[in-house]
């Protein structure tokens, strides 16, 4: 699914992307980026048996645990959170978000099984971000100067929310990827 004509110079190399490079960028770029995130996910993803979608890995695999299924449903639930955070960055003066806990979610077995398909999240992800992008595109520049309040890492700007949410995202596609090659082969060029 990539196309997009991002620089993406860590997609294929040995290490997922860092947080500064998503901080170097400028505004319209970092917007950009976030907006066009799901295509850096492989079509193949959505070819998976259920079998496949499940496969949890071996910490000596080197591409994370998680199976595909809860690496992708996580960043559905993530991409909620955080669309929800810029906009109460907005909205609120200064709002207190609370914590949330990504392992109770794949505890809960929120990610498992057939009747939670792989085209569904990543369905949520792409309409939230085809959406937000378009909101984040038409904010002031005042706006990006409001503040949020995290219980751990204290004060965060709207471009900082943007950032972080740029970089997760791409950091577990990273990861993504290589269980796709773990579970497919190699994709074809």
């Amino acid at each position: 699914m990539v196309n997009s004509g991002l620089n993406l110079t860590w997609l294929d190399g040995d290490t997922p992307p860092s947080m500064g490079e998503c901080e170097s960028l400028e505004l319209g770029e970092i917007i950009r980026r976030y907006a066009q995130g799901t295509t850096l996910l492989e079509r193949r993803l959505l070819d998976l048996d259920d079998e496949q979608a499940d496969a949890y890995f071996r910490p000596e695999a080197g591409v994370g645990r998680w199976s595909c299924r809860a690496l992708v449903g996580h960043l559905a639930d993530a991409e909620l959170v955080q669309v929800h955070r810029m906009r109460r960055t907005v909205a609120e003066d200064q709002p207190v978000f609370a914590l949330w806990d990504e392992n109770a979610f794949l505890d809960a077995g929120l990610y498992t099984g057939a009747e939670r398909p792989l085209a569904g999240f990543v369905a949520t992800i792409h309409t939230l971000r085809v959406w937000t992008g378009e909101w984040l595109e038409s904010l002031p520049e005042s706006a990006w100067q409001r503040i949020s309040l995290h219980p751990e890492s204290g004060e965060q700007s709207l471009r900082s929310l943007l950032n972080k949410t740029t970089w997760h995202f791409e950091h577990h596609v990273w990861y993504l990827r290589r269980k796709l090659s773990r579970l497919l082969g190699e994709p074809p060029e």
